[in-house]
């Protein structure tokens, strides 16, 4: 029986913002999405990704169980992770096996109902603990500009995690001139108080750190000149997301 593989981009062994407490991060190549402010474009091409196996991979989280305590875990970030769903359920599988706390870092943009996407992603579910998902943009014409790609499955996505009662984290990062008005805001707003299964929702101001990797690449950095957002706007967006009130949770 062959080993299943995923195309890595890399590991971080203490990661401490992406889920609940000390995480294993596993970064994947592959992305189908060209989002204006991606920090990391190095991951966009699956095959550029080092080949490894789910059981060495386990293996290395596994040597720093000992920080996790209760809330910490394997987080597999990327890149989108849901572009490589047989190693996902494969490494899933096994770390549940072992007890490990499982999270998925995803845009969503692959969503689909069809098969056999829908059928794996349903078997991914049984061994995933929850997800964080980053909604880019809740109008579907700006999240085109956005990101180059429609958010109509993406928020489907959303719904779908909602139906199934599988708890998840909403990032959304805060970009000036595009993303951060106070009508898309209340819009989101409105979208994440329809869901059922939402326990935290995060404001991510941009951040500029990922300009160089744009240009060592020689791509184009789209949003040259655009400085992050201010603290006010950061809070403003803070206020209107609600997102203090599932901190009392």
């Amino acid at each position: 029986m062959s080993e299943v593989k995923g195309y890595i981009h890399s590991t971080e062994s203490f990661g401490s913002v992406d889920g609940p407490g000390v995480r294993f991060i596993i970064f994947v190549n592959g992305c189908p999405m060209r989002c204006q402010f991606c920090h990391n474009p190095d991951t966009w091409k699956m095959q550029d990704g080092e080949e490894r196996t789910t059981d060495e991979l386990l293996k290395t989280a596994l040597r720093y169980r000992s920080y996790w305590k209760k809330e910490g875990g394997i987080t597999v970030s990327g890149g989108e992770p849901l572009m490589q769903m047989d190693f996902m359920i494969d490494l899933f599988k096994k770390a549940k096996a072992e007890g490990v706390h499982t999270n998925i870092d995803t845009c969503g943009a692959v969503f689909t109902r069809e098969e056999p996407f829908f059928s794996k992603l349903e078997e991914l579910m049984k061994y995933t603990d929850m997800l964080m998902l980053d909604i880019k943009h809740i109008d579907d014409e700006q999240h085109k500009i956005l990101t180059g790609h429609s958010n109509k499955n993406i928020l489907e996505f959303a719904r779908y995690l909602s139906d199934i009662k599988k708890p998840i984290w909403i990032r959304h990062v805060l970009v000036p001139e595009r993303s951060d008005y106070d009508e898309y805001l209340e819009r989101l707003h409105d979208f994440i108080e329809t869901l059922d299964n939402v326990e935290k929702v995060e404001v991510l101001p941009y951040h500029t750190l990922g300009e160089y990797k744009w240009k060592e690449l020689g791509y184009d950095y789209p949003l040259a000149g655009i400085d992050p957002p201010t603290k006010e706007r950061v809070e403003n967006a803070n206020r209107i997301l609600e997102t203090a009130k599932y901190l009392k949770k």
